[in-house]
């Protein structure tokens, strides 16, 4: 990929990343386009582990690490933290990926279920799918937004779900980064685009849309190179009118700097 420029929406990670394509001769452009704003009610989380105590919760969901590690700290804050780690102890705990689940080994929690990679909605039903649920009282760990795909089909399967919010998606505070790709964009002076998260696409074209270009980026994006991380985020370039070049298979990011440096080199053809 020398000399390529690569723009990266990531926020957390968008450095590290940054750093990996910088090291295969890339030039990485980066424009954060999410900011993870806390978002933990204490009281909600007092009242929640409370009510545990006579209300037991027979299986709860985590699905991020960030969201998890939210989760124990403010528990900790209220002096609550070790009570729910022994309530989950009585609890089937099931983890949606490798990020929740450093967390919660870092707390030695159990986990009972894992979902299988790209460690999507359907696989976390998946390793659940011979739990009988009917009446079952179901806790999940929301992250940046609500997961109405997870909540309905646990619904369906008569779970009665409760969710805890933990911190939530917003746009970050700084646009500039955000607009100068856009323009860029615009300008074809980008050779790839990297997408690791749903959100991530649908604020670019919100700030687009805000930049008066909401009816030409999916066009200026289709001239690049489109990667994605995985099938989540392809779902979600593709209600967008864009088909991602490639998929990171594991979704991680080794495998989406391999396939960029791949596809760039010139080894796999791709629309340019």
């Amino acid at each position: 990929m020398q000399g390529k420029v690569v723009a990266i929406l990531e926020t957390r990670t968008g450095a590290h990343l940054g750093e990996l394509i910088a090291k295969r001769g890339g030039v990485p452009l980066l424009a954060p386009a999410l900011a993870e704003i806390p978002d933990i009610d204490p009281e909600a989380l007092r009242a929640l582990i409370l009510d545990w105590r006579d209300r037991p919760i027979k299986l709860v969901i985590f699905q991020t690490g960030v969201g998890t590690r939210a989760l124990f700290q403010a528990a900790d804050s209220l002096a609550l933290g070790d009570e729910l780690a022994t309530r989950l102890a009585a609890a089937t705990v099931v983890v949606r990926g490798p990020k929740p689940t450093g967390e919660l080994n870092a707390r030695r929690v159990r986990i009972d279920r894992r979902a299988s990679s790209p460690f999507t909605t359907d696989d976390v039903l998946t390793a659940i799918v011979d739990v009988d649920l009917a009446g079952v009282p179901v806790l999940v760990q929301r992250y940046g937004a609500e997961n109405a795909r997870l909540r309905a089909a646990l619904e369906a399967r008569g779970a009665v779900v409760r969710e805890i919010a933990s911190y939530r998606w917003a746009l970050p505070q700084d646009l500039a980064p955000l607009k100068s790709l856009i323009a860029a964009l615009a300008e074809g002076r980008v050779d790839a685009v990297v997408f690791t998260s749903a959100v991530q696409v649908q604020h670019l074209f919100e700030v687009a849309a805000r930049e008066g270009r909401g009816d030409s980026v999916g066009e200026d994006l289709s001239r690049c190179l489109i990667a994605s991380i995985g099938p989540v985020c392809t779902r979600s370039l593709m209600l967008f009118g864009l088909r991602p070049d490639f998929e990171a298979s594991p979704p991680k990011l080794g495998p989406m700097v391999a396939g960029l440096d791949l596809m760039l080199g010139g080894a796999t053809p791709y629309r340019a």
